[in-house]
């Protein structure tokens, strides 16, 4: 790839990243949907377990932590999609997620903040207080959808984190990708399957195309970041990545008719410069 297509490469990523997430926002059955979701990632999962190399040992207990975390990160997101706007979940979640991964690189690897790592925990803190905060100070009834978010966003630092360790255990990146997928998606159809029981084929069967495109777009997104991570600067593809909850923010306001406002733009906005900072502060 040429370096100068890169960032247009990113921010391709980056928009099909709202699109997978925003199909999964407007999923009748959101449960189903990412079910058939995770069945995308177990076939391509199992196609690059038969041509990648296996993981080292040391890795396997990184693997199920992993799929446990992206199974609860999954519910977690189908319920904070379930009762909150997309254009205020979204942000929350991608937001709160590289914030904790800095603070736990402080506190559990002995990573010191100071300087520009801690103004761009700051910065994203201001940001994620402005979303929750954009419309007043939340009721009662809004308390469950912000704090599925926030969780949401949790569980995404916790299994980046694990896989940050399994991959560097493995040996062989491909082969542990490869394990990741399989493992996720099989664990995931598990909890699918107990959680609605006889009733989950026919849903499956009403929402294929939503939620087979949704795992498509989700693993092309993917795919089109690892790629261009072998040609362009980590750091700006990284900052570039995150203008997904912008653009998360406008797709809300035009095609899913939501109240977008202005503290919910500029908070967006803040979390973004928020993660761009940290994100370049680490490289």
């Amino acid at each position: 790839m040429s370096p100068e297509a890169v960032p247009m490469v990113v921010l391709a990523a980056a928009l099909l990243h709202a699109v997978w997430n925003a199909l999964a926002h407007g999923m009748a059955d959101k449960l189903a949907g990412f079910a058939l979701m995770n069945t995308v990632f177990l076939v391509v999962g199992g196609v690059m377990a038969a041509l990648a190399p296996m993981p080292d040992r040391a890795s396997w207990p990184c693997l199920a932590a992993s799929a446990a975390l992206q199974v609860g990160y999954q519910l977690q997101l189908v319920r904070a999609y379930r009762l909150g706007d997309f254009g205020q979940m979204y942000p929350l979640a991608r937001g709160t997620s590289p914030m904790l991964v800095a603070l736990l690189a402080a506190t559990v690897l002995g990573d010191p903040l100071h300087g520009a790592r801690l103004l761009g925990i700051l910065v994203i803190s201001l940001g994620l207080a402005g979303l929750a905060f954009a419309g007043g100070l939340p009721g009662r009834e809004q308390l469950p959808a912000l704090g599925a978010a926030v969780t949401t966003g949790v569980l995404i630092a916790g299994y980046t984190v694990v896989d940050g360790i399994g991959v560097r255990r493995a040996g062989a990146a491909g082969g542990y990708i490869a394990w990741m997928f399989l493992a996720q998606g099989a664990a995931m159809l598990v909890v699918a399957a107990l959680l609605r029981g006889r009733a989950l084929p026919g849903a499956l069967r009403r929402g294929t195309r939503t939620g087979l495109a949704g795992g498509l777009i989700s693993l092309t997104a993917y795919g089109l970041v690892v790629w261009a991570q072998t040609a362009g600067d980590l750091a700006t593809i990284a900052a570039l990545r995150e203008t997904s909850i912008v653009i998360a923010a406008l797709i809300g306001v035009l095609f899913l008719r939501e109240r977008l406002g202005r503290v919910r733009l500029a908070a967006s906005a803040t979390v973004l410069t928020g993660i761009a900072v940290l994100e370049l502060v680490h490289s």
